[in-house]
């Protein structure tokens, strides 16, 4: 294979990215990002890409979460806060359910780029090019919002680079405290509706009392106080990926300074395409969406494309079939990877397959769907005798109304409330934290299955 280059990529076809229009205004946004710091250190994502190489052997979990498309308009302190606040809370009861560390990565930072279905969009006959997130153009419906402005990168960027800043804030300066956190879960199954959910947070309860009266806290015990949390995002829009790829001082290979991990679309993974050639030159961890659509070839050749040293870590392939037919397209993949001795993390995104119209008109997700397919994927794992790694969520902290279900009920008509995406429909901290007890319990079923066939 030809040596990489980062510019490679645009030799390649390129499918799901803007056409810009003033070539020397593109030319001067990308020559000022390549002059900025990087958002993240090569030191950080190799250190995930270790932690990623457990996850593939059992030795942890992959947590994955966060906004279907970050917005310019809605950039605020107090929602970064509460997305971090509920995946701390799920990994709590994870690691609970897993009895191994959760990884948290967050769908933050960069996740500003959408691919979508159709190139346009129609409204009252006028047509219009798609919304493809806040990077690219507006959601506004006008031709001028529609037209991809490459200085849109810069504010990307900058808001990025501040969105990083508080999540190091929140992850060392004790807002990560293991008991203030699970005090907030506390609060959640106190409702009646949550009562199910009860006994696992108690038993939690007893494990961290238990802890505090051996003398481990916050103030003793680094691990008890902080956080390792780290932001993944699309790497839809290459441009801005190669501006802010570096060469990593300590080991001399590249590195996308865009965020932590960074993943290929469902419509991206194209084995000749731009997205994998830019994607196979980094040293970050990737991931890589496998819908239904994915073809045993296609994935062993860009398993050896993306992976060619079977570096643990280096690659989690995030699995997104939709409810009722996971069973039909997940062993196959399976099989491809034993049968290549890959080694890898599978992902459950049982978000992407199982997006409905409901009776209102609203796009969303029934509660139900998401949680069958988690359990479907695991179920095909336990057949398979292969490791079920993490999980990867559409979600917010805010008490949003856009996939129904849950505890608290969401239903149809209550989807106006507060529909508040741009894009795609979320889990809100609720139904979020209400899919981890479910996950939990899923892992925590696993684990002592072996041990039941011994004791057999």
């Amino acid at each position: 294979m030809a040596e990489w280059q980062k510019t490679g990529w645009r030799s390649k076809p390129r499918v799901q990215m803007p056409d810009y229009t003033d070539a020397d205004a593109l030319a001067r946004v990308e020559a000022k990002l390549a002059g900025y710091p990087p958002l993240v250190f090569a030191g950080e994502a190799r250190r995930l890409k270790a932690e990623l190489g457990k996850a593939a052997r059992g030795e942890a979990f992959l947590l994955q979460g966060g906004d279907c498309a970050e917005s310019f308009a809605d950039f605020k302190a107090d929602s970064i806060r509460d997305t971090f606040k509920v995946m701390l809370q799920m990994a709590i009861v994870l690691t609970y359910g897993a009895k191994v560390p959760v990884i948290k990565v967050g769908r933050m930072a960069g996740q500003f780029a959408k691919p979508r279905s159709a190139p346009v969009e129609v409204k009252d006959g006028v047509e219009l090019p798609s919304y493809r997130g806040d990077i690219i153009n507006e959601l506004d419906f006008t031709p001028e919002a529609r037209i991809p402005n490459p200085k849109k990168m810069l504010q990307a960027y900058t808001q990025a680079a501040a969105t990083l800043n508080l999540l190091r804030a929140f992850s060392t300066g004790g807002f990560a405290d293991v008991h203030h956190v699970h005090s907030w879960t506390l609060g959640f199954t106190d409702r009646e509706e949550a009562q199910k959910y009860r006994d696992m947070a108690g038993r939690i309860q007893d494990t961290l009392d238990f802890i505090g009266a051996a003398g481990m806290t916050a103030e003793t015990t680094h691990e008890l106080g902080t956080v390792d949390f780290y932001t993944s995002h699309e790497a839809l829009l290459l441009e801005y990926e190669e501006a802010l790829t570096r060469v990593d001082s300590t080991s001399g290979k590249w590195v996308a300074g865009s965020g932590h991990m960074i993943w290929i679309g469902d419509r991206t993974r194209q084995p000749d395409g731009a997205h994998i050639e830019f994607a196979r030159g980094v040293q970050n961890p990737i991931g890589m969406k496998c819908g239904p659509s994915t073809s045993v070839d296609d994935l062993k050749r860009n398993m050896a494309t993306l992976n060619p040293e079977n570096e643990p870590g280096r690659l989690t392939l995030i699995a997104r079939f939709g409810a009722g037919t996971v069973g039909e397209h997940l062993p196959r993949l399976i099989r491809a990877v034993e049968e290549e001795g890959a080694s890898v993390v599978w992902s459950c995104d049982p978000m992407h397959g199982n997006t409905i119209k409901s009776s209102s008109g609203y796009k969303t997700r029934p509660f139900d769907s998401v949680l069958r397919e988690v359990q479907e994927f695991f179920a095909v794992h336990s057949a398979e005798g292969t490791i079920p790694g993490g999980v990867h969520f559409e979600m917010t902290g805010q008490d949003v109304t856009e996939c129904t279900g849950g505890v608290r009920a969401v239903t149809d008509e209550d989807l106006s409330d507060r529909y508040h995406t741009a894009c795609d429909p979320r889990l809100n901290a609720s139904q979020s934290l209400e899919l981890a007890f479910l996950v939990a319990e899923a892992l925590s079923a696993r684990r002592s299955a072996p041990a039941k066939v011994a004791a057999g």
